[in-house]
């Protein structure tokens, strides 16, 4: 099991678990770290990387929780937390999306400027579509989604060949951050 926790970029896990251990992947047979994965229990760490012993993957089919702190910059443009929710009760101007100047600023889409242009999400579900959409296995039905897109919801989030899927809340999670950054930039301050 996993859980994500968005976090600012200043955040440091060791002030909270101080027997914390990076998580790691195994690429080419090496172990290389987890791009934002720790464990906050104390877990076996590999002696010349310091980083976890046992793969993510592995870790998490013996019962080791892995936590992942996304670090989010668009919080550090905030005082406080009302101001968030006040521009998450208000609709974004979606036009921004179509703009290739927008493009570089936006969490997880920076470099998905031709799918939003092609899609043009008008809403929150349809941007969700697009962060499931750019998902590897997921780029195969950029097509239909654009000629169907209700019938493409029923395989977008489901499980791919490898077991993977791309959860729906992740995606809607992922696209409130971008609503936020809509809001930024069309204040001049993104």
């Amino acid at each position: 099991m996993d859980v994500d926790v968005d976090v600012t970029p200043t955040f440091k896990p060791e002030k909270i678990f101080p027997q914390w251990v990076k998580a790691c992947v195994l690429k080419d047979g090496k172990l290389t770290a987890h791009p934002c994965g720790v464990y906050p229990q104390a877990m076996v760490r590999d002696p010349l990387t310091r980083l976890a012993a046992i793969p993510y993957d592995d870790a998490e089919e013996l019962g080791y929780l892995k936590v992942d702190f996304l670090h989010l910059n668009v919080y550090e443009h905030f005082s406080t937390r009302a101001e968030i929710e006040q521009l998450l009760k208000m609709e974004p101007d979606w036009t921004l999306l179509q703009l290739p100047s927008t493009w570089p600023k936006l969490f997880q889409l920076s470099k998905h400027g031709e799918l939003l242009a092609k899609v043009k999400p008008r809403n929150i579900e349809e941007l969700a579509d697009c962060m499931a959409l750019i998902r590897p296995g997921k780029k195969t039905l950029i097509g239909l989604y654009t000629k169907e897109r209700e019938a493409c919801r029923r395989v977008l989030y489901a499980k791919d060949e490898s077991g993977y899927s791309f959860k729906k809340s992740h995606a809607l999670a992922y696209s409130f951050v971008v609503w936020l950054q809509l809001h930024l930039i069309a204040q001049g301050r993104l």
